[in-house]
């Protein structure tokens, strides 16, 4: 049973003490960053939906609170994203036989620029882009909320990995 807890302990320690730190969520972080700051991303797209900003921003700020051990700063984070929404549009995509759209599809794209003071080999920027479909005889202002807050989490997911998991 010693033994047992002795190997757990070396492997444990040999794992915080690596080139990098690695959280459970599969994020690999350089040990020097300790900060990290998500700049508010403004909507610029032509369709404007008035909370997205707000929907967005916090979302990602949550997933780096949650995700990371790394502390939030306003600005100048050793890990920092910035950018804006660039597209929200709805559009049908399954025409029926008597012409008339069955499906509609709400896309958001985001433009993110990634900052790694630690390692600027890391640093990126990217459009990211994620939809819902949603039937055509529901109202977009019905389905909104829900639709958004489920394309703002793959979005969110996406930006995390590219970001932090290397993928």
């Amino acid at each position: 049973m010693k033994i047992k807890a002795l190997i757990v302990v070396v492997v444990l320690a040999l794992m915080s003490h690596s080139c990098g730190f690695y959280s459970f969520s599969g994020a690999s972080i350089p040990a020097e960053a300790k900060t990290v700051s998500v700049d508010y991303f403004p909507n610029h797209a032509q369709l404007v939906n008035p909370m997205l900003s707000n929907i967005f921003t916090n979302a990602l700020r949550d997933a780096m609170t949650n995700q990371t051990t790394l502390d939030m700063v306003e600005s100048g984070g050793d890990i920092a994203f910035e950018g804006e929404i660039t597209d929200y549009k709805t559009m049908p995509v399954a025409i029926t036989s008597g012409q008339t759209a069955a499906m509609n599809r709400l896309t958001i794209t985001v433009n993110v620029r990634f900052s790694n003071r630690i390692d600027e080999t890391k640093d990126f920027e990217q459009s990211f882009s994620r939809y819902e479909d949603y039937p055509s005889d529901q109202d977009l202002n019905a389905v909104q909320e829900a639709l958004t807050t489920t394309i703002t989490e793959q979005l969110v997911e996406d930006i995390f990995n590219k970001a932090l998991v290397n993928w």
